[in-house]
């Protein structure tokens, strides 16, 4: 569990409400072409808008949707102990089967403070815990030596690492026990990820082109660099086309020119600006006219 292709998904919204009809639609569709999970209310999925009563349907929606097809890993981070530890009971008691947790942003805690607070929630929930470290996101940066101390505790299992530090990868390998799941949290340099000895991506990549990221992934997953880097090429153009402005507001665009959601964000987020709508319309017919390489 917890390794391959996980889509950080983007969360459709109808006149201002999580459009729950087409988030089923798209969770069917991610499945149907092969991710091996789903990551609701994650940074992708907005979740800084999202009212607790918004965050608990989307994650309730998602499972029951994939009605155990797939795992999902809800997202249950927030700057509040607290209230983490509340999201991630909600989690359990809805049947996810793990909890995305970034580290606390804004307070932005030291070593010591991620050490009590990710084993404050690991010891209130039996549900196990996968790390978020992003510091461009959340401004700090959880040491290789935190992490490693971290993954000792039973129920957190991995960490999603998106520092675009490759090198930091066989480092963590190193000090965190086999089983310890390694997951890239970039899709650039996620094959890169996977051949220093990574497990997996939760991508933004695989709103979009969920088969060819999956597919890439099992063959990185198999050794097959030759071939996954082949299909990495032709999604580079992608993943550089969905960071082009503020995420995901172009994933969100992408998805509204494939006629499967409304590109609606919430504010401060706005619509992708029309260099990157030219870039990613680019990109996507790149790919399409490539024809990504099927299993």
């Amino acid at each position: 569990m917890f390794s391959g292709c996980y889509t950080a998904i983007v969360t459709p919204f109808r006149n201002g409400a999580p459009d729950l009809d087409a988030f089923a639609r798209l969770i069917e569709w991610q499945i149907a072409e092969g991710v091996d999970g789903l990551v609701p209310c994650g940074t992708t999925g907005e979740a800084a808008t999202l009212t607790e009563a918004e965050h608990i349907a989307l994650i309730a929606c998602a499972i029951a949707t994939a009605h155990g097809r797939v795992p999902v890993l809800a997202g249950a981070g927030g700057a509040d102990t607290r209230k983490v530890i509340g999201l991630l009971r909600e989690a359990k008691i809805l049947g996810a089967h793990g909890g995305l947790v970034v580290t606390p942003f804004y307070n932005r805690p030291g070593q010591a403070g991620l050490l009590a607070h990710y084993r404050a929630a690991a010891d209130s929930v039996e549900l196990p815990i996968v790390l978020y470290n992003v510091p461009t996101r959340t401004g700090i940066d959880m040491s290789v030596e935190t992490v490693a101390e971290l993954a000792a505790h039973p129920n957190i299992v991995g960490i999603k690492e998106a520092t675009g530090d490759l090198g930091r990868v066989a480092w963590l390998r190193d000090r965190c026990s086999p089983e310890f799941r390694l997951i890239s949290g970039d899709d650039s340099s996620a094959l890169g990820f996977f051949a220093h000895g990574g497990d997996g991506v939760i991508s933004v990549t695989s709103n979009v082109a969920p088969g060819e990221m999956a597919r890439m992934c099992q063959l990185a997953a198999k050794g097959d660099f030759v071939a996954a880097r082949a299909v990495n090429q032709r999604l580079a153009p992608l993943h550089r086309a969905l960071f082009a402005d503020a995420s995901p507001a172009p994933a969100k665009f992408a998805l509204a020119e494939m006629g499967r959601i409304n590109a609606e964000l919430r504010l401060p987020l706005v619509d992708a600006h029309a260099r990157a709508r030219a870039e990613i319309s680019a990109a996507l017919l790149r790919l399409n006219d490539g024809g990504a390489e099927k299993a």
